[in-house]
C-alpha cells in the first residue's frame, strides 16, 4: 500500500477498530496521530507504535468539541506541516427504542458520530486544499440501513454517508477523495460484551456465519488511503460479511 511517509490522523484510535487502523498504517510507513477522548488509551497506542520503531503522536480530545478539534489540527500542522489522511472512526452507541431514548442520548450520539466527523472533515479539508491532496475516510455502519433499537445510531451513521457523498463532490477538484466504510459485526467489545442470546441471534442472520475482525476494516481504510486510489471518491464499501444484502430488523 502506498501510504509510506504520509501523515495520517485516526480518531477513536485508543481501542478497537481505530487502534488497529492506526497500527496498520504505522506498520506500512505512515506517521500516525492517535486521537482518542481517553488520553491514557491514546498514549498507550502511540507508545506501542513507537516502541516498534514506527512514528506516532498521541492527542486526546473530544471530536464533538470544535475548540479541541481546532487545537488538534493546529498541533498536526505545527508538528508535521501537513495532513494526508484522515480516518473518522470515533463513535458511540446506546441501543434503545424510540420511546425510551432520552433527548440527551440523541444529542450525544449525533454530536460524536456525525458532528465530530463534520468538524474533523472541515479542519482537514482546509489543510488538504492548501496541499491539493488528501484522503478522507469516514467510518459509518451497516446499521445506517436501519435496526430495531438503533434510532440514534442509525440516523447518525446515515448522516455520515450523506456527508461523505457531498464532500466528495465539493473537494474533488482539490484532489481530495472522501470515501466511507460501513462495517457489520466486528469483534470488538461492543459485540463481545453483548448477552450470549443476543450474539447468537445476530450470528444466525450473518450470511458468512463469521464475525469480522478490526483488521478487515483496516484493510478497507488502507485501500482508500492508497496514493493510487485517487480516482475513487464518494463511495461506500460494506465490510459486513454480506449482512448489508438483507433487509433486517436487527443489526
Amino acid at each position: 500500500m502506498a501510504i509510506k511517509d504520509r501523515v495520517a490522523l485516526v480518531t477513536g484510535a485508543g481501542s478497537g477498530i481505530g487502534e488497529v487502523i492506526a497500527k496498520t498504517f504505522a506498520q506500512d510507513g505512515a506517521t500516525v496521530v492517535v486521537n482518542d477522548v481517553n488520553a491514557e488509551q491514546a498514549n498507550r497506542v502511540a507508545e506501542e507504535i513507537t516502541k516498534n520503531g514506527q512514528r506516532a503522536l498521541a492527542f486526546a480530545c473530544d471530536v464533538s468539541n470544535k475548540a479541541q478539534v481546532t487545537e488538534m489540527f493546529k498541533t498536526v500542522k505545527d508538528t508535521f506541516g501537513r495532513i494526508d489522511i484522515l480516518v473518522n472512526n470515533a463513535g458511540i452507541d446506546k441501543a434503545k427504542g424510540i420511546v425510551g431514548i432520552a433527548e440527551e442520548d440523541w444529542d450525544r450520539i449525533i454530536n460524536v458520530n456525525l458532528k465530530g466527523q463534520f468538524l474533523c472533515c472541515q479542519a482537514a479539508a482546509a489543510m488538504m486544499k492548501e496541499q491539493n491532496y488528501g484522503r478522507i475516510i469516514n467510518i459509518s455502519s451497516r446499521a445506517w440501513l436501519g435496526g430495531v433499537g438503533q434510532t440514534c445510531y442509525s440516523a447518525s451513521k446515515g448522516g455520515v454517508i450523506s456527508l461523505t457523498r457531498t464532500l466528495a463532490q465539493e473537494l474533488a477538484k482539490n484532489q481530495i477523495t472522501v470515501n466511507c466504510i460501513a462495517p457489520g459485526i466486528i469483534e470488538t467489545p461492543l459485540f463481545t460484551n453483548l448477552p450470549e442470546e443476543t450474539k447468537a441471534n445476530l450470528m444466525k442472520m450473518q450470511p458468512t456465519g463469521t464475525i469480522g475482525k478490526p483488521k478487515d476494516i483496516a484493510h478497507g481504510a488502507e485501500f482508500y488511503a492508497d496514493d493510487e486510489a485517487g480516482y475513487i471518491t464518494g463511495q461506500v464499501i460494506y465490510i459486513c460479511g454480506g449482512k448489508s444484502i438483507f433487509s433486517s430488523l436487527s443489526v
